[in-house]
């Protein structure tokens, strides 16, 4: 038995005066890497069987454009733990998944899932680990494999890091 997790920070924001952090919109960049990231997901096979998503407008947004790309909807929530959360908070909603979820999706922020990532990854793809060690940039998507039956026994490098692909190195691949 085995379980995925997909980490995805949300696309490029944008920086509107006046406006508080959590209600931040995506911006040009932002509303152009979304779809590219849903369209990379689906063609790989990554749907997940659920999605949680931070309550962040820009996560929210990022989510919406991303799962437009699906060719089937998925169940998912809207945490307000996962704004701002720290890599214990976030291990803590993927561990209280139900067993019936095998790939589970977070959509959320930095600095939290680059530290989650680091703090989860004890093998996998050296290119893939190279390039999250450089940068989590926004729109970056870390794949994570567990050989756990279930999400409560994800250990501290017991994941396998599948694949880490960004909005530019996916435009690359385009090139």
């Amino acid at each position: 038995m085995s379980r995925r997790l997909i980490l995805l920070r949300h696309t490029k924001s944008d920086w509107p005066d006046g406006i508080a952090d959590h209600e931040r919109p995506l911006g040009r960049r932002g509303l152009a890497d979304a779809p590219r990231i849903g369209s990379y997901i689906e063609t790989h096979g990554l749907i997940p069987d659920f999605a949680v998503v931070s309550t962040a407008r820009r996560t929210r947004e990022t989510w919406d454009l991303v799962e437009q790309e699906f060719s089937r909807s998925v169940p998912t929530r809207f945490d307000r733990r996962i704004y701002e959360a720290k890599p214990g908070a976030l291990l803590y909603v993927a561990r209280e998944t139900e067993p019936s979820v095998g790939t589970l999706l977070l959509v959320g922020h930095n600095p939290g899932f680059e530290d989650l990532a680091r703090f989860l990854i004890g093998s996998g793809s050296e290119e893939a680990r190279e390039r999250l060690a450089q940068k989590y940039p926004t729109g970056g998507l870390a794949v994570i494999d567990f050989d756990i039956g279930d999400w409560r026994d994800i250990e501290t490098r017991s994941g396998s890091l599948n694949r880490f692909v960004t909005p530019r190195s996916l435009a690359d691949e385009e090139d």
